[in-house]
């Protein structure tokens, strides 16, 4: 796969599935065809960080619709397009609230897709950058001492370095010491940037 990520086409309708894989192609976009939403899932890499699903709603076994669902559960990072030949308001809502980033209607309109599919790919980008932000900063944070893990808590906790000392029970030049210890091994400036690490880590303080 390119660095501009992959759009996932899954579509029970072959004529659609070739449309849009030539139709992106031509562009320069690269694409994948499922005919079913099980197959998709199937061939779905779960290394994948970098781009995005085009499924229709209806189709024969698991519908778009329970593919979102699945795909929620399996916490898949890609954006989903949905499109269907039979859409409505209600299954529109109820694709949104699934977590679908659009929806369309056959015939799609090429030029809109395109621009949401290339929103779709940066939204992936994004959100891939900030996964492997948040693995790399977890993986400093486990370099950590226990003691300098207490001290980091404490220091995002916005404590000073005396009431840190009193509730530890140590000096505050050892304090001092794990403090230094500890923003070394996470790459932190200061206590903001601390506080900004550990938050893009996800890291209960």
């Amino acid at each position: 796969m390119s660095d501009n990520g992959l759009i996932h086409i899954v579509d029970d309708d072959r004529a659609v599935r070739e449309g849009l894989g030539f139709l992106l192609g031509s562009l320069g976009l690269e694409t994948e065809t499922h005919s079913s939403a099980l197959a998709f899932l199937d061939a779905l890499d779960a290394t994948a960080t970098v781009g995005c699903i085009l499924a229709d709603v209806r189709m024969p076994g698991m519908s778009g619709l329970e593919l979102l669902d699945e795909l929620a559960q399996r916490q898949c990072p890609l954006p989903v397009i949905m499109i269907t030949g039979h859409g409505d308001v209600p299954m529109a809502v109820k694709a949104m609230r699934a977590g679908a980033m659009d929806f369309f209607e056959k015939p799609v309109q090429g030029m809109a897709l395109i621009e949401r599919i290339k929103e779709a790919l940066e939204l992936s980008r994004s959100r891939s950058h900030e996964a492997f932000e948040r693995a790399e900063i977890a993986t400093r944070i486990e370099s950590l001492t226990a003691r300098e893990a207490e001290v980091a808590r404490a220091v995002v906790k916005g404590l000073q370095n005396k009431q840190i000392a009193h509730d530890l029970g140590i000096s505050q030049k050892t304090v001092e010491i794990h403090r230094h210890n500890a923003m070394e091994k996470l790459g932190a400036r200061s206590a903001a940037d601390l506080v900004r690490l550990v938050m893009a880590a996800g890291w209960d303080s």
